[in-house]
């Protein structure tokens, strides 16, 4: 899961409430167990002291050493298990073995109508003991108190350990159902990364539609991408059908002006003829461009990058006998992603103007660069100075401008290259002269192996 994802999200508020809603729970278990201990420590010293009424009120004395509770914790010093019987001037008449060596502080509070009471006090070893008092009447020893006691610290022991464990337990029962949640997430998610997988495929020219069994909840995505594409297309389409047919519009009144102004010397005549080329060549220009576009705009297409430019290779050598066109494309080079006829023009352009200017030898080199494929053009001609090769790539300014020649030029490989989102530098080659780099988008899984 990548940092900043809908499964990294999903997890982390899972995983955070979780967390939460388990702690809440190990902390209301261990309130649960400490309130039912509390209460079989309370019912216990309940059922204790009505043994010793119920062995008083039998014919025991108080002071008697017959009178006993059955359980061994009132026989050990200082467990806090303690009972004790005093009289009404609070003379002690009897005690459990335990409480031997122990004085038990006063409980304090009122008796309620039964003459009983109950608290907490804490005994002279530091223990917090829950206390149950009762008060009954004998016909022999009159008015008698029956006191005992239970460890209350032993039981907020047991609490606490309980809570550790409970801790423990639920902290292990968090990172299962975190790591479940983890799972979930990216199979919930799996057709999300499936609808990726497509869209991709139509931008590399895998596929020609977005495809694939999606769930209901994306299938209409998968179909709106794919009419989104389809009408891309047809505005596209309908776009270039409207700069032809502006372009052929004014073709013929052009035509006629310089076929009127051809047939005069004066100075508007040629004023005319200028101004009808400017326009001519104007809107050529801006039709090519608009060509250009609109074709490489066209979702899906992709060409064979070491073919184009070693059937190129061939073609320019054939037309420049002069030149020796040496071709060195490495076996690995990616295919490129775009219309295959955009790469013949670059690559062309930039392969004609460096037989032009070429003494005798041009190399034609290509590999990959990244996630890019790299075409790099050299000759041995005079080349350019840095302040000319600025000069040349900035807008506007046309290679043909400056030196006759044939074809788009350089402003309309620079135009094709902005398009596909490359780059095209110009510097110093080891040949002497000019060499041209060419940056552009390669296509997933288009490899010459």
């Amino acid at each position: 899961m990548q940092r900043g994802s809908i499964a990294f999200r999903l997890f982390w508020l899972s995983a955070g409430w979780l967390i939460i809603a388990l702690v809440a729970t190990a902390f209301l278990l261990t309130e649960l167990y400490t309130q039912a201990l509390d209460r079989d420590l309370s019912e216990s010293l309940d059922f204790h002291i009505a043994s010793l009424v119920g062995q008083t009120l039998s014919g025991e004395t108080p002071g008697s050493a017959e009178l006993a509770v059955a359980d061994a914790r009132f026989t050990r010093p200082t467990s806090g298990w303690y009972w004790q019987i005093r009289d009404e001037a609070g003379a002690v008449i009897n005690f459990s073995s335990s409480l031997i060596g122990t004085v038990l502080p006063e409980l304090g509070g009122a008796f309620d109508p039964s003459g009983a009471r109950s608290g907490v006090v804490t005994d002279a070893y530091g223990q917090r003991l829950r206390v149950v008092e009762r008060w009954i009447t004998l016909d022999a020893a009159g008015r008698i108190s029956i006191l005992v006691t239970g460890n209350l610290s032993d039981l907020e022991s047991q609490a606490s350990a309980f809570r550790g464990q409970a801790i423990i337990v639920l902290g292990v029962v968090a990172l299962i159902l975190a790591a479940m949640s983890a799972m979930l997430a990216r199979f919930a998610l799996r057709p999300i990364e499936r609808l990726r997988e497509a869209v991709e495929a139509v931008r590399e020219g895998e596929r020609p539609t977005v495809e694939g069994d999606f769930p209901q909840e994306i299938s209409p995505l998968a179909d709106e991408v794919n009419e989104l594409m389809r009408s891309n297309t047809q505005i596209i389409e309908r776009a270039r059908n409207q700069v032809g047919n502006l372009a052929h519009g004014l073709k013929t009144p052009l035509a006629v002006l310089r076929n009127e102004a051809g047939a005069d010397n004066g100075l508007l005549a040629r004023t005319v003829m200028s101004e009808t080329e400017n326009m001519s060549r104007i809107v050529a220009t801006y039709l090519d461009k608009a060509r250009l576009a609109a074709r490489s705009s066209v979702i899906g297409k992709r060409a064979d990058t070491a073919a184009v430019l070693a059937r190129l290779g061939r073609v320019m050598a054939k037309i420049n006998k002069h030149c020796d066109i040496a071709t060195a494309i490495d076996e690995t080079t990616p295919w490129f992603r775009g219309d295959e006829s955009d790469l013949e023009e670059m690559a062309g352009n930039l392969l004609d103007n460096a037989c032009k200017w070429a003494r005798s030898t041009v190399r034609l080199s290509a590999g990959a660069e990244g996630r890019q494929v790299r075409v790099e053009i050299d000759d041995d001609g005079p080349g350019l100075t840095d302040q000319e090769a600025g000069q040349v790539l900035r807008r506007g300014v046309r290679l043909d401008e400056k030196t006759p020649g044939s074809g788009l030029g350089l402003d309309i490989v620079k135009e094709l290259v902005d398009v596909y989102g490359g780059s095209l530098t110009l510097t110093r080659s080891e040949l002497g002269g000019l060499k041209a780099t060419l940056l552009l988008p390669s296509a997933r899984g288009g490899v010459r192996l």
